[in-house]
């Protein structure tokens, strides 16, 4: 479950830096919650 969000937040933040350069903010709060998931699944 976690590892899906985690993809899926990823996804969302590749396409948001290709697409949406003006909400850079917001893309980057995503790449670092999907990082963060992935971490916790890890452990």
């Amino acid at each position: 479950m976690l590892t899906t969000i985690a993809i899926i937040l990823v996804v969302l933040w590749a396409i948001g830096f290709i697409g949406f350069h003006t909400v850079g903010w917001f893309i980057h709060i995503l790449l670092v919650v999907a990082i963060i998931l992935f971490i916790i699944r890890l452990v």
